[in-house]
């Protein structure tokens, strides 16, 4: 299974972990309370239009007042709940079973992998003369990253020049990465496929040309990987 944004798709990508799924149900509910907002706010101009109500002598109204300052107040703590939840989830660090580092140049990423042995590799996008019909333009990578699936991954992050930002959308993954400091997050993987994702800070001349690829494969497969490096 492969995951990337595609042509017209204005959705959200299939969600490859617990987490992207929590942020995809949030969105819905935010978009829920928007669109009733919108309906709202959409009858009562149009019913000002349309009626002949005149009142002119109407100076204050406490009632209605009192009930325009709540409801937002309401709406907001329905909306801000959810969302604090969801902040403090993405935060949290679960007991990694694999940890990798991603490191960000200009342009493109380099990886260590190094809770069994030191494995360490670079990541340039494939160029559109050396692609194969099976590959991805601007998407593709020579190396992929690896990773278990049904396993805990720290991934950790940093760059040795510019602000990048390494962006898993399906993973439901965007972390900067920043010179000088190491960043790190926690993402779960539900199911194998290729995950693709791309530099989401904008960071010189190839900003578009440094892509992100992990493989999604078995606990068991990932063993056997790490033992052929």
């Amino acid at each position: 299974m492969k995951l990337m944004a595609t042509w017209l798709n204005i959705n959200a990508q299939d969600s490859a972990s617990p987490l992207m799924e929590q942020l995809t149900f949030f969105h819905d509910h935010a978009m829920l309370i928007l669109l009733i907002i919108t309906l709202i706010v959409s009858y009562i101009m149009a019913t000002l239009f349309t009626n002949k109500y005149i009142n002119r002598f109407l100076l204050e109204g406490q009632t209605i007042e009192l009930i325009w300052t709540i409801a937002p107040a309401v709406t907001l703590i329905f909306i801000a709940l959810p969302s604090l939840r969801l902040l403090y989830l993405l935060d949290e660090i679960n007991c990694p079973l694999v940890s990798a580092k991603s490191i960000g140049h200009q342009w493109y990423w380099s990886y260590e992998l190094s809770d069994f042995k030191t494995i360490e590799f670079d990541s340039y996008m494939i160029p559109a003369n050396e692609m194969k019909p099976f590959n991805f333009r601007l998407l593709d990578v020579d190396n992929r990253l690896p990773l278990p699936f049904k396993s805990q991954i720290r991934m950790m992050v940093s760059s040795t020049d510019v602000i990048h930002s390494w962006t898993i959308p399906s993973a439901g993954v965007k972390i900067d990465a920043s010179p000088g400091r190491l960043n790190q997050t926690t993402f779960f993987l539900n199911r194998p496929g290729l995950f693709f994702g791309q530099c989401s800070e904008i960071c010189g001349t190839n900003h578009s040309f440094m892509p992100i690829v992990i493989e999604s494969i078995s606990p068991k497969s990932f063993i056997n990987w790490v033992k052929s490096y």
